[in-house]
């Protein structure tokens, strides 16, 4: 299976670069896994598309200001947020550092990705913040141009970087991140934080919307998984099966098992809410059968061919071409009929990527 056969053709107009206004008037795609039957809604019809057993499982994580630019040792430069992260030439000596996962085992040191990442060695200190406020050591490279740093110890770290850093929106979003994104690029219910991407999926739902699924009775669990490299790398070979995802830290409560083991029990269905979801709901059973409760790190790569053990129902946006979360959808609902939804979706204009709208695949 190669990664060709998971391509498709999206003008860049219709590539969302602004949120809605109001989340829950974004549109969906209802697709009908049995026929491949298409059905464009709105998403605040969402719970009346639901059925009276379902379970909805969402993911609770919280995105953080993961993004820091910053200068280099050696270097006087003040840095500066730029105006297009995708296309902008750093100045000399100025650094970007996108922090990807916190290593356990040391709670000051982190994986990332730096730019200019070629110039940047081993033992090479980083500062951030006018006056230095945070500092870091170059400990370790990685592959595709990773690293790993670790930060001179601060009692009040996750202060300074809510502080100083930037909310990491996708390189397709072209422009400089706003203070709205960090209510925004955020879903109403996350709680966990550990993520440098949102779980868009979530992103339409509402106080009123979540009301709406309790007067109708659905229940509903919470599991959590951090969004990072595993989620948003690009596949960088030619066969399918011979990519590695990153793995990523993720945590099931013994409540949230006991619901998803029970629905499962009762035949009923669950409705994953992101790939994200989809992603630690099917490791957490890949061993015994059963969601196990606790915490570790995921690295389940879905596509074509997959048995599913849990999710019988995914809400999704529309992901890149080429990526392993498109190839988890047409590993759910077969790549033919998720191919021809998007160029359906393409016709009719929907707005794609993490800003843009979903579908429902049921």
């Amino acid at each position: 299976m190669l990664v060709s056969e998971f391509d498709y053709l999206l003008p860049a107009g219709l590539i969302a670069q602004e949120p809605l206004p109001d989340r829950a008037a974004a549109r969906l795609l209802r697709l009908d896994r049995p026929t491949g039957a298409l059905e464009d809604k709105c998403f605040r019809e969402f719970p009346e598309l639901l059925r009276g057993g379902d379970l909805v499982v969402f993911n609770n994580t919280r995105v953080f200001p993961a993004r820091l630019y910053g200068r280099r040792s050696g270097s006087k430069a003040q840095p500066l947020s730029p105006h297009n992260p995708a296309a902008r030439e750093f100045l000399k000596g100025q650094v970007e550092v996108l922090l990807t996962k916190q290593i356990a085992h040391d709670p000051n040191e982190w994986e990332c990705l730096v730019r200019p990442g070629r110039k940047i060695g081993v033992g090479e200190r980083l500062f951030f913040g006018q006056g230095d406020e945070l500092a870091a050591e170059v400990v370790a490279r990685g592959d595709f141009g990773e690293r790993r740093i670790r930060f001179d110890p601060a009692p009040d770290f996750f202060e300074r970087i809510e502080r100083l850093g930037h909310v990491p929106l996708p390189p397709y979003i072209s422009r400089e991140d706003r203070p709205a994104d960090r209510e925004r690029y955020q879903t109403v219910y996350a709680r966990e934080r550990g993520s440098v991407a949102a779980p868009t999926a979530g992103l339409h739902f509402t106080p009123e919307i979540l009301g709406r699924l309790k007067e109708r009775g659905i229940e509903t669990a919470e599991i959590t998984l951090h969004v990072g490299l595993g989620t948003f790398q690009p596949v960088r070979v030619q066969n399918v099966a011979e990519h590695k995802l990153h793995s990523e830290a993720f945590s099931i409560s013994a409540e949230a098992a006991e619901r998803i083991n029970r629905a499962l029990d009762e035949n009923r269905r669950v409705v994953a809410v992101g790939t994200t979801t989809v992603r630690t709901l099917e490791y957490a059973t890949s061993i015994s059968g059963r969601v196990q409760p606790g915490s570790g790190e995921a690295n389940l790569f879905i596509y074509p061919g997959f048995q599913f053990r849990v999710v019988g129902a995914i809400l999704t946006n529309f992901h890149l071409p080429q990526s392993t979360l498109l190839m988890l959808v047409c590993a759910f609902e077969g790549r033919n009929q998720v191919l021809a939804a998007y160029r359906h979706a393409v016709q009719k204009r929907y707005r794609f990527y993490s800003y843009g709208d979903c579908m429902f695949v049921e």
